[in-house]
């Protein structure tokens, strides 16, 4: 059986990254276990949840988006 551990979530104001994909303003910022950061627009954030949430110790979402990663979240 495999374990996916989740990354630690905390809710902030506002984020002043852009998304490392297209640009546009994130909603979801990821603190890779391994080390770095990925930054997300709401879109791009659902889109890769499945992808994200393994490789993430912690994520800063924007107050009011919803992250489909939390549902994958223990």
């Amino acid at each position: 059986m495999t374990t996916v551990l989740s990354p630690e979530i905390v809710v902030v104001d506002s984020l002043a990254e852009r998304c490392d994909r297209c640009g546009a303003a994130a909603k979801l910022e990821l603190s890779l276990a391994g080390g770095g950061s990925l930054a997300f627009c709401g879109h791009h954030a659902n889109r890769y949840a499945d992808r994200l949430v393994p490789m993430a110790a912690k994520a800063a979402v924007e107050d009011g988006f919803e992250w489909a990663g939390r549902s994958h979240s223990v």
